[in-house]
């Protein structure tokens, strides 16, 4: 029973550990699924939010924009072009040629002086733009009894201006304007041929200047006997450079001409005086119809025409609406009008002709945001010459909704373009990955039961599964053994380097102290030498002993920097330098005691190492010298030797860990260590080390601060 029941309850364990197992499989799949619809939600999300995000900046910045179009209308209605759009409200059913005149700003225009007309037109804005550098205002001021004059100023293209002689008959030899004006049913005529001035000044300089005499238009071409009309007026400036800059005489090519007029009106004149209170501007202006035509000398020929085609209006109020977003609105009143009329009424363009998706559109309603959701309305006054304007200007944020509906519309491409792109991702790696996965879990369980730590990996038969899904597992099997065995080779590896590494930099630091020890031992009576290069090996052992690498040992070592005589441990560097192998070091000294900062042992080792490498390199049987110089700030030790000069390319690297010049540096106990090595311990003294090339040889300067007294 006992047996039984204990066999009964191996089996419940068998049968728990293999749901575990195929439930452990299925939470991988889950996993991975759920990974993708996390993924699919979160793209969802970031829309909406992002969404949302513009929403309220678009509201926020609506309410910016709104106060910003409104500041924008009333300062371009307060400058002169402006004041002229409202004074002369567009007419829709008017073409914009034949011209009519438009009501200034201003009183009257000073017609004879060229400055002034020119800053009159083109303050206003009321030139009409024509084809060939043309362009025309026709105007009336805008008080009564400056004497009901027309008047008309623009520009034309033309050869140098050819003036009408004096007691000639005929007018066509030379340029003229002929002038139609067309008002209450009559008409006048009047052909104005150029004359120059008395004294014209230098056309080279100044240009052409002249003037337009006017006389009634007949229908023959001789004039004889004709008066000019006495309150016609007109003046003319030609400028002296060519257009286009034509190499060519200044006579042949095309110079623009500016032309001012006043055109006597008799029958605006005379209304003037029929009441007190007389009606200006007339309220027919809009049918009144003025037509400038400059023709050439000889002939019929046009060179302007105010009724020709390409005319380009000036601003008027209707051009306002391109400032006017989707739900403003602008309407703009005569202040004091009763009944009160609009004397123009513009709404902002619905740009967003793009079809617009409607289930976005309720999306977009439904998403909260920090603003009111109503209609906006401000108001502004415009004074003007001829009476004050009222500007009245009214938006709806909800506008925004369709503009933003819009892009949204188009982005929504891109999301779904992204969770298609999931979608395709996630169906890929289910029928490709997981479910291999799935199918290959039990044999890659058992198959990790046959393999064996002792190299029985190898003996395993893989034939049969090339070119199968579940290669893969296997292979990533036997990728994990190798890549195991391949970590602990390196390790090995990289901890015999290491070894060998410190073991070498130790057998280099001691090997200098131990042969001046074994050198010294041969002397018996001189104990104190000993005693130093002892003490010299022992430090050597403690930096470098526990040591990963001898250049982290040496930038980890602490030295005990005190007050010493450089002089006379200089006497004794030399004295001793035939020890350890060394001959012919000279030093020059003997001025007394130098008080440096600096650790004994550490400055000597620093010494040992540049003489061993001036020994190295030095020409046979040439001394090596030792000079030292002191200021009051540092001393500078400066070790010379006679030989080749440093490497150019070499000279700044040669105080770098490893760096040497011997190809088989290693092998020769030459690690380019020791220079390292000075460079660290001059840098912990608070001193510098560089190399120098000389013209016979080398300089090692070594730089060390100075003391003022013996440490105690």
């Amino acid at each position: 029973m006992v047996r039984r029941s204990h066999g009964h309850g191996l089996d419940v364990n068998s049968a728990v550990r293999h749901s575990l197992t195929w439930l452990a499989s299925f939470r991988q799949r889950l996993l991975f699924r759920t990974a993708f619809l996390m993924l699919a939600l979160a793209t969802l999300a970031m829309a909406i939010f992002v969404l949302q995000e513009e929403k309220q900046r678009s509201y926020d910045n609506y309410q910016k924009s709104f106060a910003q179009t409104k500041r924008q209308i009333a300062a371009q209605l307060r400058h002169p072009t402006g004041q002229l759009a409202l004074l002369n409200p567009p007419d829709p059913s008017a073409a914009t040629t034949p011209l009519h005149p438009v009501l200034l700003p201003f009183s009257a225009i000073d017609f004879d002086d060229q400055t002034k007309v020119r800053n009159a037109v083109e303050m206003t804005g009321c030139l009409v733009q024509y084809p060939r550098h043309g362009s025309l205002c026709v105007a009336v001021g805008s008080n009564p009894w400056a004497g009901g004059f027309i008047y008309a100023a623009g520009t034309f293209a033309s050869k140098t201006l050819v003036p009408h002689a004096v007691g000639d008959k005929y007018l066509d030899t030379a340029h003229r304007l002929r002038v139609e004006v067309a008002l209450r049913g009559q008409t006048y005529r009047w052909i104005t041929p150029f004359e120059l001035l008395a004294d014209p000044g230098s056309p080279q300089h100044v240009g052409t200047r002249g003037r337009f005499t006017g006389y009634v238009e007949i229908a023959t071409r001789d004039y004889t006997g004709a008066r000019t009309v006495r309150d016609f007026r007109g003046w003319v400036w030609q400028e002296s450079d060519c257009i286009d800059n034509d190499p060519s005489p200044r006579d042949g090519c095309d110079k623009k001409s500016f032309f001012s007029l006043r055109l006597p009106v008799d029958i605006l004149r005379d209304a003037l005086f029929l009441k007190e209170r007389p009606v200006w501007p007339p309220a027919d202006l809009t049918q009144m119809q003025v037509r400038v035509e400059v023709l050439g000398p000889g002939d019929d020929s046009v060179l302007f025409d105010s009724s020709g085609e390409g005319a380009v209006p000036p601003f008027s109020l209707n051009d306002l609406r391109a400032v006017l977003l989707p739900g403003e609105t602008l309407r703009i009143r005569r202040s004091g009008q009763k009944p009160p009329a609009d004397l123009v009424r513009l709404s902002g363009s619905d740009a967003s002709q793009a079809e617009l998706s409607p289930l976005l559109l309720r999306l977009i309603h439904r998403l909260p945001v920090e603003s009111f959701d109503a209609p906006v309305e401000m108001e502004d006054q415009i004074d003007t010459p001829s009476g004050n304007y009222t500007i009245h200007l009214s938006g709806d944020a909800r506008g925004v909704n369709k503009s933003l509906g819009a892009v949204a519309t188009r982005l929504s491409w891109f999301v779904l373009a992204m969770l298609l792109a999931i979608s395709l991702t996630w169906l890929v790696i289910e029928v490709g990955i997981i479910r291999p996965i799935a199918q290959l879990t039990k044999r890659s369980s058992q198959l990790s039961k046959t393999v064996r730590t002792d190299g029985g990996l190898a003996h395993l038969d893989l034939a049969d599964l090339r070119g199968r899904d579940e290669m893969g597992i296997l292979a990533n099997c036997l990728n994990d053994l190798l890549r195991r065995v391949k970590e602990d080779a390196e390790r090995e590896r990289i901890r015999a380097e290491q070894e060998k590494d410190m073991w070498h930099a130790v057998g280099h630091e001691i090997m200098s102290p131990l042969q001046s020890l074994m050198a010294l031992h041969a002397d018996e009576n001189d104990g104190n030498p000993s005693q130093r290069y002892i003490n010299r090996m022992l430090q050597a052992i403690r930096i470098l002993y526990g040591s990963a690498r001898p250049s982290e040992a040496f930038a980890s070592s602490a030295l005990a920097v005190q007050t010493m005589d450089v002089d006379k441990f200089l006497h004794t560097i030399a004295a001793n330098s035939a020890s350890v192998d060394i001959h012919n070091v000279r030093y020059a000294g003997g001025r007394g005691p130098i008080l440096v900062r600096a650790e004994e042992y550490a400055l000597e080792d620093v010494v040992t190492h540049v003489l061993r490498n001036a020994n190295r390199y030095r020409l046979p049987d040439s001394p090596i010298t030792l000079i030292l110089e002191a200021t009051e700030i540092d001393a500078t030790i400066t070790i010379h030797n006679a030989g080749p000069q440093i490497d150019s390319e070499l000279i700044d690297k040669i105080f770098e860990y490893g760096v040497s010049d011997q190809a088989e540096s290693g092998a020769q106990g030459n690690r380019g260590q020791g220079l390292f090595v000075a460079k660290t311990y001059m840098a912990k003294m608070g001193g510098t080390i560089t190399a120098k090339n000389e013209i016979d040889g080398v300089s090692l300067v070594l730089v060390l601060q100075r003391a003022t007294e013996m440490s105690q």
